[in-house]
């Protein structure tokens, strides 16, 4: 009776984790993806290295789990094709970012291409897509929805 006592309020807790709060009730693994910056890969091999089992419920980690993973992210000890940036234009070192911090390297980033008028800074400054997409069919704007709208005759 008490350990399923336990196991429900795990369940009901909600978790903190680099500043994002995850529901206790959902996997480690599916857990650490809704962090900004973590992807399913990065979260697989987060479970693998500190030793978590995947399919436990983030609700039933203890505080000193927690924070392991916390610090283990701050300083990731992962392969290189798993960080999210490789040769940093700055400092020219692999890294990688979590949250806000992912955010504003991903904007002063966008501004400095802006800024250069490189082709992908205009692309970015026009609305367009930059990835090399079609733009005939697709990215069109001030378009009618619907198939069966018309315009009303002024009378």
């Amino acid at each position: 009776m008490e350990n399923s006592e336990n196991q429900v309020k795990s369940e009901n807790r909600i978790v903190r984790i680099l500043s994002k709060d995850i529901e206790g009730g959902m996997n480690v693994y599916t857990g650490l993806t809704k962090i900004k910056g973590i992807s399913w890969a990065v979260s697989n091999a987060i479970c693998q290295k500190l030793g978590i089992d995947k399919y436990r419920k983030i609700g039933s980690l203890s505080d000193g789990e927690i924070k392991k993973i916390t610090e283990f992210m701050k300083n990731p000890d992962l392969p290189s094709f798993l960080l999210n940036r490789r040769f940093d234009f700055d400092s020219g070192k692999d890294m990688h970012k979590i949250g806000s911090d992912l955010e504003i390297r991903t904007e002063f980033d966008i501004k400095r291409l802006k800024k250069i008028k490189s082709y992908r800074g205009l692309r970015h400054s026009l609305g367009l897509p930059v990835r090399g997409q079609r733009t005939k069919s697709n990215f069109r704007r001030n378009r009618k929805r619907g198939v069966g709208i018309k315009k009303k005759k002024k009378e």
